[in-house]
């Protein structure tokens, strides 16, 4: 890797998220070589994804250059590969450009999109995890118009303008929300040769409430927002198998659907090579104690998503969001500085700031501590604490400007079919395994 030898300890960090960013600016300054290696040379702010997927934001305003961060912090080496294995006997992090050796390491490697086994589901739906996979489903949504405007087959000119969100968190609800504002006020003007009253979304939940974990009432609220949206909310409905053309549930619901959104759960993205009782297998995290070290190591680990930390308020480990994720990589990075010095560590606790989430212009629900609300002034809340918690000058100023002109304007200037996606079905795997594809 090209990393240089050096008398000081070797911090090793896998993953530039929130965790990881989080605690790489913990060590900063300190008699420490510190190694950040990501698959990726940016952050992603990954709650704006949906913005991305609905043409409201370009990607380059939602992330920002890991290098760029750190360019004038010493001692300080970013490696872009993808982590294969970690060998905890010798000490070594096992990638594709290489071995290195760490004196303390940091697993801070996120989640994954969790399809339960599923495997038909996993090949067709679409994800939303990452930039690329945003811009995936931008093009898909965009293509499908623009072949809706071309077939005459009415079922197939309803199955491209039928969208299929399964998962009723933040995730589903905002893209829900945000896919109902577009029909309302920018697919008409776009395609005013094609009936846009055509098009449904509909967001399914397998069990009887929206937002679960946030309160009753938000729960409500955003049910009311979304239906008077126009969205097609389906609760206590679960599906069970997709074949890239119908949408198989566990009722007589069932949906001719091209485009199937899966955002019904996460899962950690656990790194091989460590013992597996140290890993809680449904959820794929791995098992940390109250300071963040995994269960059987002394210098390993994990944070974030990834990390399970079983408490009395929190017996399947802290919710898999931002804060939990920015709080602990921050009191781990003090904790390796203490320990490092010979210094009492100090155990985690988990401050909940409260959650939010936006179903469209004007609505939105917030959930605090000693307050909760919804509509307009929740809406400027979740803006106001969405566009603080950016990286970077340029990127505040660039998503405010957008909100502000698509605000003004009811527009979204970005819905661009940069690099077009070829959808998945269940003729191409056929004629694939055929080898004619």
């Amino acid at each position: 890797m090209n990393i240089p030898q050096t008398s000081f300890p070797r911090v090793i960090i896998v993953g530039g998220g929130f965790a990881g960013l989080a605690a790489a600016r913990a060590l900063e300054n300190q008699e420490l070589q510190v190694v950040l290696i990501d698959k990726h040379n940016y952050h992603t702010f990954q709650p704006l994804l949906y913005q991305v997927a609905t043409g409201g934001l370009e990607p380059d305003s939602i992330a920002f250059p890991l290098r760029k961060r750190f360019n004038d912090i010493e001692n300080f080496y970013f490696r872009l590969a993808k982590v294969t294995g970690i060998n905890a006997e010798k000490q070594i992090v096992e990638t594709t450009i290489g071995n290195l050796e760490y004196d303390e390491l940091i697993l801070a490697t996120g989640s994954t999109t969790n399809f339960f086994g599923n495997t038909n589901i996993q090949k067709y739906a679409m994800e939303m995890k990452s930039v690329p996979q945003a811009l995936n489903i931008r093009s898909l949504v965009l293509e499908n118009f623009e072949e809706a405007l071309l077939v005459t087959d009415l079922e197939k000119r309803r199955a491209l303008m039928n969208f299929v969100i399964v998962g009723g968190g933040p995730t589903g609800v905002e893209l829900a929300g945000a896919l109902a504002e577009m029909k309302k006020g920018i697919l008409p003007k776009d395609y005013p040769d094609l009936d846009i009253r055509e098009m449904k979304i509909n967001l399914i939940q397998s069990s009887g409430e929206l937002l679960k974990g946030m309160s009753e009432a938000s729960s409500e609220k955003s049910e009311d927002f979304l239906i008077k949206l126009g969205v097609d909310v389906w609760k206590n409905l679960r599906v069970l198998d997709y074949d890239g053309e119908t949408v198989t549930t566990n009722s007589e619901d069932h949906f001719k659907a091209q485009t199937v959104i899966w955002a019904a759960g996460v899962k950690g993205a656990a790194v091989n090579g460590l013992a597996e009782e140290c890993v809680i297998e449904r959820a794929n995290r791995f098992k940390v104690d109250e300071y963040n070290k995994i269960i059987g190591y002394d210098n390993i680990y994990a944070i974030g998503d990834v990390a399970c930390m079983e408490t009395k308020d929190y017996e399947s480990g802290h919710p898999m969001m931002a804060q939990p994720a920015i709080q602990q990589g921050r009191l781990l990075g003090k904790n390796i500085i203490a320990k490092l010095k010979k210094k009492k560590q100090k155990p985690f606790k988990y401050k909940d700031k409260g959650s939010m989430a936006t179903i469209g212009r004007n609505k939105a629900v917030v959930d605090l501590p000693k307050w909760k609300f919804q509509g307009f002034f929740a809406w400027f809340v979740w803006m106001f604490v969405h566009l603080f918690s950016l990286i970077g000058f340029r990127n505040k100023a660039v998503v405010f400007m957008n909100w502000v002109y698509n605000y003004i304007r009811f527009d979204r200037e970005t819905r661009l079919i940069i690099r077009p996606y070829k959808k998945k079905n269940k003729y191409s795997f056929k004629e694939q395994e055929n080898g004619n594809y």
